[in-house]
């Protein structure tokens, strides 16, 4: 089975072809981080315009990178949600017209089960079951996975999630659009010892998460400073993504102690970040990550869930219908659908 994948769902546009038989023969993605950066964060409109440039042009040369040809492509995968609806009503109506016009069924994914099955693409995949975090711009959500589609949530956060709260310091910071990766650069050059920020909710039980109260210490801490320089900053840098890391393995170390499951799988674009890795190297579990490629969104892993989806039975119709807001709750496991 040959699956085309089509990710719109906010600032990069991935297009994937994966065949279950020779893997991922074709992975594109188009990153629009240049024309959000000058505003400090991501435009839905400005996203959408340019999902509609970019996405055909990427399929075009998906198809001729793999030596596809329509007749080749069994069935479509497209992130119906959650995300910016604007950009994910682009991938949908994609999806679903070449769908009807190649005669082929289309199957809409959820964004975070594609992050969540990244992993899996490895060539060495972990079992179920497993713990898996995933921690991304809009999401931090923890979740025991007994088998495929049958997730439990764990623990959520209560506001921003990680990586928004990344970007947000790193305006606070001066520093570009996306937080995650400036924020890990200047931190190297940070001193350990100056700054001991709190590790939210940690005091308590339970799997949740909290970022807004520490993006405020870190906001009291800068104006504490008068005149901060590159080191004040690189200190504060490096104080803040410690104390988001920390928190994170202690909630992971919590959920695989009270659990049992002693493999650990971490996805979204914050689980590139190197200091975070570090943090859960300690744990006494197997940890495992997606290639650095498939941390951010791409085709590749909405392709892969897509074909999970159809192979356990999942059908649709051509209707174009995307939800920006999507609770992993609300997904239908295998043996319902």
């Amino acid at each position: 089975m040959r699956i085309l994948g089509i990710e719109t769902s906010c600032d990069e546009t991935g297009i994937a072809i994966y065949d279950d038989v020779d893997g991922m023969v074709a992975n594109l993605v188009y990153s629009q981080v240049d024309i959000h950066a000058e505003f400090g964060g991501v435009v839905p409109e400005l996203a959408s315009r340019d999902h509609i440039r970019k996405t055909l042009p990427l399929i075009q040369q998906a198809m001729l990178e793999s030596g596809s040809n329509p007749t080749a492509i069994d069935a479509i995968a497209y992130t119906a949600g959650p995300g910016l609806v604007g950009a994910l009503m682009v991938g949908a109506c994609t999806a679903k017209s070449l769908a009807m016009a190649w005669n082929i069924p289309s199957v809409g994914v959820h964004h975070m089960e594609g992050h969540l099955l990244a992993p899996l693409l490895a060539d060495d995949p972990p079992d179920y079951p497993f713990i898996a975090l995933l921690v991304s711009g809009g999401h931090t959500l923890l979740l025991q996975c007994h088998t495929f589609g049958e997730y439990e949530l764990l623990g959520e956060s209560v506001d921003d999630a990680a990586g928004e709260a990344f970007d947000k310091v790193a305006k606070m910071l001066g520093l570009q659009y996306p937080g995650g990766p400036a924020i890990q650069k200047l931190a190297v050059d940070g001193n350990p010892q100056r700054f001991q920020f709190p590790r939210p909710m940690t005091d308590r039980p339970g799997y949740q998460f909290s970022f807004s109260g520490l993006k405020t210490f870190t906001m009291n801490t800068l104006a504490d400073i008068e005149a901060p320089d590159d080191q004040d900053r690189a200190d504060i840098a490096f104080a803040f993504q410690d104390a988001v890391a920390d928190t994170i393995r202690i909630k992971c170390r919590r959920a695989i102690e009270n659990t049992g499951i002693r493999r650990l799988i971490l996805a979204g674009g914050v689980s590139a970040n190197t200091h975070l890795r570090q943090r859960l190297a300690t744990l006494e579990a197997e940890v495992h990550y997606p290639a650095l490629s498939l941390c951010t969104d791409n085709g590749a892993m909405i392709a892969f869930a897509g074909f999970e989806r159809l192979r356990h039975g999942h059908t649709e119709d051509h209707a174009v219908l995307v939800r920006p807001r999507w609770p992993m709750s609300e997904l239908i496991p295998p043996q319902s659908i």
